[in-house]
């Protein structure tokens, strides 16, 4: 699909504000504020043990990782000093380290801080506790490097060092963190729960080099504070970014759109591929554990109406056969098959060939997610059409949540992701999660990947991931969504990404 005018026109207008900024960034630096309406209170700012998106999004200006995503999606030195050197058997990393940066209480970052860091990570986060699985040891190599040494080869090692493994001074390390000191370009002042999160400038920031991509490239605090705010209903977070309350304004409903382009105070932002939603297939037990079935879903199915129906309009969508989206290292159309504008005929074949004798397709979805929902309205009438009987239950998501963990109660869910840093960390994948994914050419497909020490070998390794994906029919991939976000005019440098952040960025005058 054809991209929006009116999208790139944003997008545009925004790149074209940011390198402004940048060139002008020592000038501006001075003491203004930027207020960000958030989606609520962060449970905690400890990330290793709640990595989610509210507590990422404030903690990534506070702490710093190993690693980083540019706007590719792929791994890049953030603390550390370049790409890790590889034994030739691919088992040992030697990760050299930056110099020179300080932590927020004026400590030099080094080795140390390093290995404690990731050994607490290892220790209380999932991820990390994956790599602690395939871990023989972490070690400092003098101040300035350290040597991870695997059992096994691990592809998504630096993908997983380039989130929640923040890296914090060793001596302040403890269970339960009472002190949030990182290398970040803000520092932590004050927190008063359900108020706000309040941030000021660390002027002793030592910033990577390189042109800004994503969350990779130069950093610059420019704005003094930024004042994180929590706002639970949507729509107060567009009352208070028209009447100039808020600087940004995060997870807009599309249908403010039009309103927040009307006023004088705001524009809209769209984020584009902020996720993606998908038809989640049960595989052990019910209707769909035989594959012929699982196929006849993909080929009834038309993912440009369900699209349509669940967004509206196509500046807040796209629709795309690829598990990642264009602009993604990971983009690719390897093994697509049964995906487009619904084949009745074809589904009716396959489901011919599996005998299939009118049992009733459970489909459960959820109204508090509106755009599961009308996706499976749209859903329920292509499969119908195509000769399946559906059983469309609608519940909240809770109860879906608490369903789709007992392999007897469903066929099909709805849900969303957003598109992660390394392919193998998709929920599917995982062999545990509902669906229960499990199959003799997958296994063999993550085995290899899990095996490739390039990033040319993990992309013909994932082509051949996606393509066992579309075989096997664990899922349907309906479709991207983008995110809606509100920016006050006056404000300038600010990129769209999935975690906002706002080094870089100029608050109004």
């Amino acid at each position: 699909m054809k991209k929006s005018a009116l999208v790139l026109m944003t997008l545009a207008a925004l790149a074209g504000t940011s390198s402004l900024a940048l060139t002008k960034a020592n000038a501006q630096a001075g003491d203004g504020v930027l207020t960000v309406a958030t989606i609520g209170e962060p449970p905690s700012l400890d990330v290793m043990q709640t990595p989610t998106d509210i507590v990422l999004t404030i903690d990534q200006h506070i702490f710093e990782t190993l690693y980083t995503y540019d706007a590719e999606w792929k791994s890049v030195p953030l603390l550390a000093a370049a790409m890790p050197t590889l034994s030739e058997d691919g088992l040992t990393y030697k990760i050299p380290l930056r110099e020179g940066v300080k932590f927020h209480d004026g400590s030099d970052f080094d080795a140390k801080d390093v290995t404690a860091s990731l050994k607490r990570w290892m220790t209380i986060n999932s991820k990390g506790k994956q790599v602690a699985g395939v871990v023989e040891s972490i070690a400092e190599d003098g101040d300035h490097a350290v040597v991870i040494k695997l059992k096994s080869r691990y592809a998504p090692l630096l993908a997983t060092l380039s989130q929640a493994s923040v890296i914090l001074p060793s001596e302040k390390i403890a269970d339960t963190l009472t002190e949030f000191v990182g290398t970040g370009p803000y520092s932590l002042k004050e927190r008063k729960p359900d108020q706000y999160t309040q941030l000021v400038r660390f002027d002793g920031y030592k910033s990577p080099e390189g042109t800004p991509s994503n969350y990779a490239g130069k950093r610059e605090a420019i704005a003094k504070e930024i004042r994180f705010v929590p706002v639970p209903d949507a729509n107060t977070r567009v009352e208070g970014l028209i009447s100039g309350q808020f600087d940004f304004a995060d997870s807009l409903p599309v249908s403010a759109y039009e309103r927040v382009e009307k006023s004088s105070n705001a524009k809209p932002v769209i984020f584009k591929n902020a996720g993606w939603a998908s038809m989640n297939m049960n595989m052990k037990e019910g209707l769909l554990v035989k594959k012929e079935l699982r196929q006849a879903v993909q080929a009834a199915l038309n993912a440009s109406d369900m699209m349509l129906a669940a967004f509206s309009d196509d500046r807040f969508f796209s629709v795309d056969a690829s598990i990642f989206p264009e602009g993604s290292f990971w983009h690719t159309e390897a093994g697509v098959a049964r995906y487009g504008e619904g084949d009745p005929e074809a589904a009716a074949k396959l489901l011919k060939a599996a005998g299939y004798d009118g049992q009733p397709l459970r489909l459960m979805t959820s109204r508090q997610y509106e755009f599961h929902y009308k996706i499976g309205e749209v859903a329920k009438a292509y499969l119908e059409a195509a000769g399946f009987k559906v059983d469309l239950q609608v519940v909240d998501w809770a109860t879906l949540t608490t369903r789709r963990a007992d392999a007897k109660q469903w066929d099909i869910f709805i849900t969303h992701s957003n598109f992660p840093g390394d392919p193998t960390t998709i929920n599917t994948i995982t062999d545990t999660y509902p669906g229960w994914y499990v199959s003799d050419q997958k296994t063999k497909a993550v085995a290899a990947y899990m095996d490739a020490t390039t990033d040319d070998a993990k992309k013909t390794a994932w082509d051949a991931i996606q393509t066992v994906i579309y075989d096997d029919a664990p899922l349907y991939k309906v479709g991207n969504f983008n995110g809606v976000s509100g920016l006050a005019n006056g404000v300038s440098g600010y990129e769209p990404t999935y975690w906002p952040h706002f080094w870089n960025v100029s608050p109004k005058k």
